[in-house]
């Protein structure tokens, strides 16, 4: 199995990429600690990786707090000896299709503490732990938002161009420490988030369809399979890399 022996640390684990991806990387044999802020989802989550006969335990966790992400470190060492690869994939979208000017500081504030904080708190904790594994594999849930503009959720956009900036800064401080860090950027993907988005006006739900060259949403699975091979040694030469999964869109 290509994660045998390895222990993968996922945060927003309790639906959408995350769950997809928990169960992609069990299947494959890692041993896998789950958090969340959704209690219900994550255990669901733990559940079904039960149920195929992987092994996981989940744990409620804050990623912008940082004594939950330092304890969560620690947890999975304790458990599992060590941390060999993680799935920073919690975040949130804010408000949505609203002009930059209607936006308000609180929505600012919430996207960016749980969307960059987060993702810096994770790495800064996650690292140390990776180096003294022997190196590491870092996937970063980004977007293609964080590849190109949206219009009516600039402040999420702003969150994602922020978390492949660090990334990229991430990737070069630790090469030679063998922790490769890497970024996914989906689009619209079938996730309680995109529901929620798409929930907010038909036009929306409309427009990220007929927008897209291919004429649907993306799935959770596909984009757990990028990751995977990410996280993998498959990719051993690929750090510092933000990859679209967007059903062709930044392509034109």
């Amino acid at each position: 199995m290509l994660f045998e022996n390895q222990a993968i640390w996922i945060t927003g684990g309790g639906s959408g990429i995350g769950r997809a991806a928990a169960i992609a990387f069990a299947r494959e044999g890692a041993s896998l600690l789950i958090t969340d802020v959704n209690d219900a989802g994550g255990e669901e989550t733990v559940a079904m990786i039960a149920q195929e006969g992987g092994r996981s335990l989940y744990r409620h966790a804050d990623v912008t707090n940082a004594d939950d992400v330092s304890h969560m470190v620690r947890l999975i060492q304790e458990q599992y000896g060590g941390l060999h690869a993680t799935v920073n994939s919690a975040g949130i979208s804010g408000t949505y299709d609203k002009p930059l000017h209607e936006t308000d500081e609180d929505n600012y504030t919430r996207v960016m503490d749980v969307n960059v904080k987060g993702v810096w708190l994770c790495m800064r904790a996650q690292i140390p732990a990776l180096i003294q594994s022997g190196g590491g594999s870092i996937v970063n849930l980004a977007s293609v938002a964080g590849l190109i503009g949206s219009p009516g959720g600039s402040i999420y956009s702003a969150s994602k161009h922020a978390v492949i900036g660090l990334t990229k800064s991430a990737a070069l401080e630790y090469a030679r420490a063998n922790v490769r860090v890497n970024a996914v950027c989906p689009s619209f993907i079938e996730t309680p988030m995109v529901t929620a988005i798409t929930e907010i006006s038909q036009k929306m739900a409309e427009r990220t369809v007929k927008g897209n060259p291919m004429k649907r949403l993306g799935h959770p699975e596909e984009v757990a399979e990028l990751i995977l091979w990410l996280a993998s040694s498959k990719s051993s030469f690929v750090s510092g890399a933000s990859y679209a999964i967007d059903g062709g869109l930044t392509a034109g």
